[in-house]
């Protein structure tokens, strides 16, 4: 039996990665999901290879514009919401002697006040008992030199699911956050200048943790589902910790 048959979900930063395969894990367990970020080719592309009831839908999570068209497409094509997994992110590597204004306020700007709004504009459409699913990282309870903006910016994310579990709880709304570990997606590629440097950080990354590699996108899309679904129906308030032991010894 599908676990998310006839479920409606929303999922930003959907054109790859962690979004990308949580989308396709979502239609094959029966939901109909729309997808958004702000790279429209790539977007069309994802929803083109996940085939059937998936709708693309560019945005960017830090334009609230945008996110109000985009919510203006969902109802007038669904209707309501079920699940919303706030996604999208952005991460660079940037010391606190080197880090300047821009690197910080960019990435607040989308780690936390795109996804506070874009949480904000939904609670409109979705109905009670839904899920709403925040990505954080296992980096939000890990000194890792570099990460002290995206770091903080994770831990502000952990903390707004625990406010909006006590907020939603009346409408039965439950919110979670998604960590990840070291994941073997384009975000980790993305923070270095030449492949020898992302495959070094990797290798690095696989030693530290405890299972002895990296996550798929998939084992991560495992647990959206499992937090989305009935199977989680007494959970919430949690930070899921996805990361094979790298945070937990």
């Amino acid at each position: 039996m599908s676990k998310l048959r006839g479920k409606v979900a929303v999922i930003t930063g959907g054109s790859s990665g962690i979004g990308f395969a949580t989308a396709k894990k979502f239609v094959e367990e029966g939901a109909f999901v729309f997808i958004t970020g702000r790279r429209t080719v790539e977007l069309n592309d994802a929803a083109s290879d996940i085939g059937h009831n998936v709708a693309a839908v560019p945005a960017d999570v830090a334009n609230l514009e945008e996110l109000d068209a985009l919510y203006r497409t969902i109802k007038e094509t669904k209707g309501h919401l079920d699940i919303v997994f706030a996604n999208a992110g952005f991460v660079e590597l940037q010391t606190i002697d080197e880090a300047t204004p821009d690197h910080f306020d960019k990435t607040f700007q989308i780690n936390v006040r795109g996804l506070f709004f874009c949480v904000q504009k939904a609670l409109p459409l979705i109905r009670t008992g839904g899920s709403i699913i925040l990505t954080a990282s296992v980096v939000s309870v890990k000194g890792l030199a570099g990460h002290g903006a995206y770091a903080a910016s994770k831990a502000a994310v952990r903390s707004l699911s625990r406010t909006w579990t006590a907020e939603l709880k009346g409408r039965r709304i439950r919110v979670n956050t998604l960590s990840p570990g070291a994941t073997d997606t384009p975000i980790i590629d993305g923070q270095f200048s030449t492949k020898a440097q992302a495959q070094a950080a990797k290798a690095t990354f696989a030693a530290a943790t405890p299972m002895g590699r990296l996550g798929r996108p998939e084992e991560l899309a495992a647990a959206a589902v499992f937090l989305a679904s009935d199977d989680s129906s007494y959970i919430t308030g949690i930070d899921l910790q996805v990361d094979g032991g790298l945070v937990q010894v």
